[in-house]
């Protein structure tokens, strides 16, 4: 496959280009169908309905990080097949965010209001890890991916019982995760040093705390 070759103006156009539509479009088309098709949707109480919309404003937030910490590292990327994987991987993301999107639509509830920053600190996360090497980016893929997949695995216990719809598509997210970690291994991920997983945890609680209200 050729690659065409892009200017350093046309690449930030690019750049422009994805933030624009990944922070402005709450609910982007997927190209696979929700996992919660079909599922019944349970009659909420206002406290419930309120906890589900904000767990999934959470993870709705984290698939905007996840586009752009893979956009970041796509545009730094040194092997074209690295870059290639990175894409893929964002594309995939677009799923869950448009899951999540819908999710938040029929909560009667809406994303987070800073997505923008959250797009923008993620980008930045990326792109650095990139330019210190393709194996250190994906040992940020690795760490990312099994700490959003433990999150998760905490919305399914917290999610309001007989949410059927939402835990759906918390489920299959977490699925998936679970495989992006696994291929960034396959690919040569290093093991990152102790205190950036530890930060991370902390960047990531901060960002959770935050989203799930604002």
């Amino acid at each position: 496959m050729i690659e065409r070759s892009l200017s350093p103006l046309d690449r930030l156009l690019v750049e422009i280009g994805r933030a624009l539509e990944t922070v402005s479009v709450p609910k982007p088309a997927a190209a696979q169908p929700s996992p919660a098709g079909g599922l019944a949707d349970p009659a909420f109480d206002e406290r419930a309905r309120r906890h589900a919309a904000g767990l999934m404003r959470v993870n709705h937030v984290g698939e905007v990080c996840a586009q752009a910490l893979y956009f970041g590292q796509a545009a730094v990327a040194r092997e074209a097949p690295l870059r290639r994987q990175m894409l893929a991987a964002a594309a995939e993301e677009t799923d869950h965010l448009a899951w999540c999107g819908e999710r938040l639509e029929e909560l009667a509830s809406r994303p987070s209001l800073l997505n923008p920053v959250w797009y923008a600190g993620a980008w930045a996360i990326g792109a650095g890890a990139g330019l210190v090497g393709d194996r250190v980016s994906l040992g940020f893929v690795v760490e990312t991916e099994r700490q959003v997949e433990a999150h998760l695995g905490e919305h399914l216990e917290t999610l309001p019982e007989g949410d059927a719809r939402s835990r759906a598509i918390v489920r299959r997210m977490k699925d998936d995760e679970a495989r992006h970690a696994e291929h960034a291994l396959a690919a040569g991920a290093i093991t990152l040093p102790a205190p950036i997983p530890a930060l991370m945890r902390f960047a990531s609680n901060v960002m959770k705390a935050v989203a799930y209200r604002v």
